[in-house]
């Protein structure tokens, strides 16, 4: 069965840091792209990151700069670090990897 579980989501001011992660379990995880999204109230979900299993990312224009996403495939582990948020990165944030998701955790950044 695969899980994937998020942590590390809250409230912080704007300017502010958060380090997310996802633990996932019941896939081989090192051969997988794994992904981040996030959904604001009253709008789609959008990826905003993404890694390959050879370790190259991709990013939304919106975070380039500000956020990076890296792996621990030991750990099969796969964590978001967000610098110098900002009130419109408020949103649920999910892990996602070939077609299952987490059930997300909320990041909410306060101006």
């Amino acid at each position: 069965q695969v899980q994937l579980v998020e942590s590390g989501g809250g409230l912080v001011q704007t300017g502010g840091s958060l380090r997310l992660s996802c633990a996932a379990s019941g896939i081989t995880f090192s051969i997988y792209t794994m992904n981040w999204y996030r959904q604001a109230p009253g709008k789609q979900r959008e990826l905003v990151a993404r890694i390959l299993n050879d370790r190259s990312t991709n990013y939304a224009d919106s975070v380039k700069g500000r956020f990076t996403i890296s792996r621990d495939n030991a750990k099969k582990t796969v964590y978001l670090q967000m610098n110098s948020l900002k009130p419109e990165d408020t949103a649920v944030y999910y892990c996602m990897s070939i077609n299952y998701w987490g059930r997300g955790t909320q990041v909410t950044v306060s101006s």
